[in-house]
C-alpha cells in the first residue's frame, strides 16, 4: 500500500529508541524524509540509520524547551507528520511519590508532546498529521499499582490528543495517539525477566499502526487513542 510519504518530511522524537527505530525503518521504506531530535550524541552510537541519506539528526535538542523545539521544527522541509515517541517511565508507589516524580513525568511525557504538537502544527501549511504515544494505563488507570505519576502524565497526553484533534481539524491537521501496553524491548525484558514476553507488543507491529495513522493515506481518523495491547 502506498501511504503517500514519498517526498514528505516526518519528525520522529525518540527516534533512536526501540520503538522509534522501528518507526523510522517503516518511514524510510515508505519513502519519507525523517528528522530526529537528539538530546545526547550517545543515542546515535548504535543507531542503525545514522548516515542514511534520508535521515537527519539534530543533536542537543531539549524537548522540554519551547525555544529548542521551535528551532528544531524550523529545519524539516515539507513537513507532513510529526510523531512523538519521546517520553519517560516511573514505577513509584504512593508512599514514596514526590513532587519531582510528578513534575518529571509531566515534563517528559505531556510537556514534550504539547510543545512538539504546537511547533509542528505551526509548520504545517498544507495540513498533516500529529501522532502522540500515550499508554494503556491512561485508558485503564486501574490496570496496575505504583503507576500514578506515569498514568497521570500519559492521561494528559491522551486528553491533549483529543482536544487538539478538534482544534486543528479546520487546518486540515489530524491528531491521533496509540496507547500501547508493554512493548517488547531489551530494556523491558531486563526489567521484567519473569514476565510472559510473548504477550507483549512487538515494536514493528506498533510502528505499523503509527505509520498508517500519521500518513497522508489516513484521511478520516482523528481524535483517536488507539489501544495497542498485543495479546495481553
Amino acid at each position: 500500500m502506498d501511504l503517500g510519504y514519498a517526498g514528505k518530511g516526518v519528525v520522529v522524537t525518540g527516534g533512536t529508541g526501540a520503538l522509534g527505530r522501528a518507526v523510522v525503518g517503516r518511514l524510510l521504506e515508505a519513502g519519507a524524509e525523517v528528522w530526529i531530535p537528539v538530546f545526547d550524541s550517545s543515542e546515535l552510537e548504535s543507531f542503525p540509520f545514522a548516515g542514511h541519506y534520508a535521515v537527519h539528526t539534530e543533536e542537543g535538542v531539549d524537548l522540554t524547551s519551547p525555544d529548542a523545539v521551535g528551532a528544531f521544527y524550523g529545519l524539516p522541509k515539507a513537513l507532513s507528520a510529526s510523531i512523538h515517541i519521546a517520553g519517560g517511565f516511573a514505577f513509584t508507589p504512593l508512599s514514596s511519590l514526590t513532587q519531582n516524580d510528578l513534575e518529571g513525568q509531566y515534563r517528559l511525557n505531556a510537556l514534550t508532546a504539547a510543545l512538539c504538537c504546537q511547533a509542528a502544527a505551526a509548520s504545517m501549511t498544507s495540513g498533516g498529521h500529529l501522532l502522540n504515544v500515550t499508554a494503556r494505563p491512561a485508558l485503564d488507570p486501574a490496570g496496575g499499582p505504583h503507576l500514578a505519576a506515569y498514568t497521570m502524565a500519559k492521561a494528559a497526553v491522551a486528553a491533549l490528543t483529543q482536544s487538539l484533534a478538534s482544534e486543528l481539524r479546520p487546518q486540515g491537521i489530524g491528531v491521533n495517539a496509540i496507547a500501547p501496553s508493554v512493548i517488547d524491548t531489551a530494556v523491558n525484558r531486563a526489567a521484567m525477566p519473569d514476565a510472559d514476553w510473548s504477550s507483549w507488543v512487538k515494536p514493528e507491529d506498533a510502528a505499523d499502526v503509527i505509520v498508517f495513522l500519521a500518513s497522508p493515506r489516513n484521511r478520516v481518523v482523528s481524535g483517536a487513542c488507539v489501544p495497542v495491547y498485543g495479546n495481553a
